[in-house]
């Protein structure tokens, strides 16, 4: 988790995140795959362009390893899910 995004968090807020992303993991492996994703877009932005998933999945991804772990995706539903 970035410094920012851990220091501009309680914890209860970090913690219901956490379930969130619990959640959108389907197969509780501890990571979203860009198949939970296309999932989760579709409940939080059914208007998404399929065009736009991937892309938007390499951007979170940001170590590169085709998964987007918590922190990742913390720092991704804190600051900007909603442009999805």
């Amino acid at each position: 988790m970035t410094q920012s995004t851990s220091n501009s968090l309680s914890p209860e807020q970090i913690d219901a995140i956490r379930k969130d992303y619990d959640f959108f993991d389907l197969d509780k492996d501890g990571q979203i795959n860009l198949k939970e994703f296309v999932e989760l877009l579709t409940i939080l932005s059914p208007k998404t362009k399929a065009s736009h998933v991937e892309e938007g999945f390499n951007l979170i991804d940001n170590n590169g390893d085709g998964f987007i772990d918590f922190d990742e995706f913390l720092a991704w539903w804190h600051e900007c899910w909603w442009e999805y």
